[in-house]
Protein backbone atom coordinates (compact mmCIF):
# COMPACT_ATOMS: atom_id res chain seq x y z
CA UNK A 1 0.00 0.00 0.00
CA UNK A 2 1.05 3.71 -0.86
CA UNK A 3 -0.05 6.53 1.10
CA UNK A 4 -0.76 9.68 -0.25
CA UNK A 5 2.13 11.56 1.21
CA UNK A 6 5.57 12.96 -0.33
CA UNK A 7 8.94 10.63 1.36
CA UNK A 8 11.72 13.07 1.59
CA UNK A 9 15.43 11.96 2.17
CA UNK A 10 17.51 14.55 3.80
CA UNK A 11 21.54 13.81 2.46
CA UNK A 12 22.22 17.66 3.10
CA UNK A 13 25.08 17.24 5.48
CA UNK A 14 28.51 18.21 5.31
CA UNK A 15 29.85 14.86 6.98
CA UNK A 16 32.49 16.46 9.37
CA UNK A 17 32.55 13.23 11.46
CA UNK A 18 32.79 11.23 8.65
CA UNK A 19 36.00 13.11 7.24
CA UNK A 20 34.08 14.52 4.61
CA UNK A 21 32.79 11.31 2.98
CA UNK A 22 28.94 11.16 1.71
CA UNK A 23 27.34 9.40 4.23
CA UNK A 24 24.66 8.10 1.78
CA UNK A 25 26.93 6.04 0.07
CA UNK A 26 28.42 3.88 2.97
CA UNK A 27 27.73 0.47 2.95
CA UNK A 28 26.45 -2.27 5.27
CA UNK A 29 26.63 -6.06 4.20
CA UNK A 30 27.72 -4.39 0.75
CA UNK A 31 24.16 -2.44 0.81
CA UNK A 32 24.34 1.37 0.41
CA UNK A 33 22.41 3.11 3.27
CA UNK A 34 20.99 5.67 0.50
CA UNK A 35 19.55 2.37 -1.06
CA UNK A 36 18.00 0.76 2.24
CA UNK A 37 15.73 3.71 2.51
CA UNK A 38 15.33 4.18 -0.73
CA UNK A 39 13.33 0.87 -0.85
CA UNK A 40 11.28 1.40 2.02
CA UNK A 41 10.20 4.29 0.72
CA UNK A 42 9.42 3.20 -3.06
CA UNK A 43 6.85 0.87 -1.11
CA UNK A 44 5.45 3.23 0.59
CA UNK A 45 5.05 6.73 -0.44
CA UNK A 46 3.69 8.02 -4.36
CA UNK A 47 6.49 10.45 -4.46
CA UNK A 48 9.99 10.30 -3.45
CA UNK A 49 11.78 13.32 -2.85
CA UNK A 50 15.72 13.97 -2.18
CA UNK A 51 17.25 17.03 -0.66
CA UNK A 52 20.82 17.55 -1.77
CA UNK A 53 23.26 20.33 -2.23
CA UNK A 54 24.98 17.68 -4.64
CA UNK A 55 22.80 16.61 -7.26
CA UNK A 56 24.76 15.05 -9.93
CA UNK A 57 25.74 11.92 -7.20
CA UNK A 58 22.27 10.94 -7.21
CA UNK A 59 21.27 10.74 -10.88
CA UNK A 60 20.82 7.17 -10.84
CA UNK A 61 18.25 6.74 -8.68
CA UNK A 62 14.16 7.68 -9.75
CA UNK A 63 13.18 10.66 -8.02
CA UNK A 64 12.98 14.06 -7.83
CA UNK A 65 15.94 16.25 -6.48
CA UNK A 66 15.74 19.70 -5.03
CA UNK A 67 18.12 21.52 -3.35
CA UNK A 68 18.51 23.87 -0.44
CA UNK A 69 16.41 27.20 -1.31
CA UNK A 70 17.76 29.07 2.04
CA UNK A 71 21.65 29.58 1.85
CA UNK A 72 22.29 27.70 5.31
CA UNK A 73 23.17 24.05 5.63
CA UNK A 74 20.92 22.91 8.59
CA UNK A 75 18.56 19.77 8.51
CA UNK A 76 16.00 22.72 9.40
CA UNK A 77 16.60 24.05 6.21
CA UNK A 78 16.80 20.42 4.14
CA UNK A 79 12.51 20.09 6.14
CA UNK A 80 12.02 23.41 4.62
CA UNK A 81 12.92 22.52 0.63
CA UNK A 82 11.77 19.17 1.04
CA UNK A 83 7.74 20.64 2.24
CA UNK A 84 7.76 23.26 -0.29
CA UNK A 85 8.86 21.52 -3.37
CA UNK A 86 6.34 18.33 -2.39
CA UNK A 87 3.72 17.81 -4.39
CA UNK A 88 1.92 16.59 -1.42
CA UNK A 89 0.43 18.31 1.61
CA UNK A 90 2.12 15.85 3.82
CA UNK A 91 5.67 14.43 3.76
CA UNK A 92 7.57 11.78 5.85
CA UNK A 93 10.86 13.20 6.42
CA UNK A 94 14.45 10.69 7.45
CA UNK A 95 17.65 11.14 7.33
CA UNK A 96 20.10 9.31 5.05
CA UNK A 97 22.30 8.01 7.68
CA UNK A 98 19.56 5.71 9.86
CA UNK A 99 20.81 1.93 8.29
CA UNK A 100 17.78 0.45 10.46
CA UNK A 101 14.76 1.95 9.35
CA UNK A 102 11.90 -0.16 9.51
CA UNK A 103 8.87 -0.06 7.01
CA UNK A 104 6.59 -0.62 10.07
CA UNK A 105 7.97 2.29 12.14
CA UNK A 106 7.55 4.77 8.98
CA UNK A 107 3.90 3.42 8.63
CA UNK A 108 3.17 3.77 12.31
CA UNK A 109 4.49 7.28 11.99
CA UNK A 110 2.25 7.95 9.12
CA UNK A 111 -0.96 6.72 10.05
CA UNK A 112 -0.78 8.52 13.21
CA UNK A 113 -1.52 11.59 11.00
CA UNK A 114 -4.33 13.84 11.85
CA UNK A 115 -5.00 16.86 9.81
CA UNK A 116 -5.65 18.55 13.70
CA UNK A 117 -1.63 18.62 14.15
CA UNK A 118 0.70 19.92 11.89
CA UNK A 119 3.71 17.30 12.41
CA UNK A 120 3.93 13.49 13.92
CA UNK A 121 7.59 13.04 16.04
CA UNK A 122 8.29 10.00 17.73
CA UNK A 123 8.98 10.43 21.20
CA UNK A 124 11.61 7.97 23.29
CA UNK A 125 13.24 8.14 25.81
CA UNK A 126 16.30 9.67 24.60
CA UNK A 127 14.10 12.51 23.17
CA UNK A 128 11.98 13.61 20.21
CA UNK A 129 12.82 12.26 16.49
CA UNK A 130 12.44 14.91 14.06
CA UNK A 131 14.62 13.00 11.85
CA UNK A 132 12.02 10.34 11.55
CA UNK A 133 9.06 12.41 11.75
CA UNK A 134 5.89 13.72 9.41
CA UNK A 135 5.21 17.43 8.92
CA UNK A 136 2.87 19.18 6.62
CA UNK A 137 2.96 22.44 4.73
CA UNK A 138 1.42 24.55 7.70
CA UNK A 139 4.76 24.16 8.57
CA UNK A 140 6.75 26.18 5.97
CA UNK A 141 5.65 29.38 6.89
CA UNK A 142 7.28 28.85 11.21
CA UNK A 143 10.72 26.87 9.69
CA UNK A 144 10.98 30.18 7.73
CA UNK A 145 10.64 32.30 10.53
CA UNK A 146 13.14 30.24 12.28
CA UNK A 147 15.80 30.50 9.74
CA UNK A 148 15.19 33.98 9.21
CA UNK A 149 16.15 34.42 12.64
CA UNK A 150 19.20 31.83 12.23
CA UNK A 151 17.41 29.42 14.93
CA UNK A 152 18.51 26.07 13.31
CA UNK A 153 17.42 23.70 15.72
CA UNK A 154 14.58 21.78 14.57
CA UNK A 155 12.81 21.26 17.69
CA UNK A 156 13.00 25.49 18.41
CA UNK A 157 9.74 25.90 16.04
CA UNK A 158 7.60 23.25 17.22
CA UNK A 159 6.33 25.76 19.76
CA UNK A 160 4.80 27.70 17.38
CA UNK A 161 2.62 24.76 15.34
CA UNK A 162 0.64 21.70 16.67
CA UNK A 163 3.10 18.76 18.07
CA UNK A 164 1.35 14.99 18.38
CA UNK A 165 3.58 12.70 19.93
CA UNK A 166 4.31 9.18 19.37
CA UNK A 167 4.85 7.50 22.62
CA UNK A 168 7.86 4.87 23.23
CA UNK A 169 5.39 2.49 24.44
CA UNK A 170 3.63 2.08 20.43
CA UNK A 171 6.73 2.56 18.46
CA UNK A 172 8.27 0.10 20.29
CA UNK A 173 5.14 -2.69 19.52
CA UNK A 174 6.68 -2.32 15.58
CA UNK A 175 10.58 -1.94 16.79
CA UNK A 176 11.34 -3.19 19.81
CA UNK A 177 14.70 -2.30 20.20
CA UNK A 178 14.14 1.18 18.44
CA UNK A 179 16.95 0.78 15.58
CA UNK A 180 15.56 2.80 13.25
CA UNK A 181 16.35 5.57 15.39
CA UNK A 182 20.28 4.61 15.04
CA UNK A 183 22.31 6.94 12.67
CA UNK A 184 25.56 6.93 11.21
CA UNK A 185 27.69 9.86 12.13
CA UNK A 186 30.94 8.46 12.62
CA UNK A 187 33.36 5.82 12.02
CA UNK A 188 32.51 4.49 15.40
CA UNK A 189 29.03 4.32 14.92
CA UNK A 190 29.62 2.39 11.46
CA UNK A 191 31.60 0.01 13.38
CA UNK A 192 28.83 -0.25 15.75
CA UNK A 193 26.09 -1.02 12.98
CA UNK A 194 28.54 -3.84 12.03
CA UNK A 195 28.67 -5.22 14.68
CA UNK A 196 25.20 -5.12 15.53
CA UNK A 197 24.69 -7.04 12.17
CA UNK A 198 27.11 -10.12 13.14
CA UNK A 199 25.81 -10.52 16.56
CA UNK A 200 22.05 -10.52 15.55
CA UNK A 201 21.43 -10.39 12.20
CA UNK A 202 19.50 -7.63 10.00
CA UNK A 203 16.03 -8.98 10.77
CA UNK A 204 16.50 -10.83 13.76
CA UNK A 205 16.04 -8.51 17.18
CA UNK A 206 18.19 -8.23 19.81
CA UNK A 207 17.79 -8.09 23.52
CA UNK A 208 20.03 -5.09 23.71
CA UNK A 209 19.16 -0.93 22.40
CA UNK A 210 21.54 -0.27 19.93
CA UNK A 211 21.40 3.40 21.06
CA UNK A 212 23.37 2.31 24.58
CA UNK A 213 26.99 2.47 25.27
Amino acid sequence: MKYPLTGVILAGGLNKRFYGNNKAFIRIEDKRLLDRIYGIFEEVFEEIILVTNDPLQYLEWDFKIVTDLFPIRSSLTGIHSGLFHAAKQVAFFAACDIPFLRKEIVETVVEAFDPKYDAIIPETSAGLEPLCAVYSKNCLKPIEMSLAQQELKIQRFFKTVRIKKIPETVLREKDPDLISFFNINTPDELERANHFIQQNGWQRKSNEHIKSD
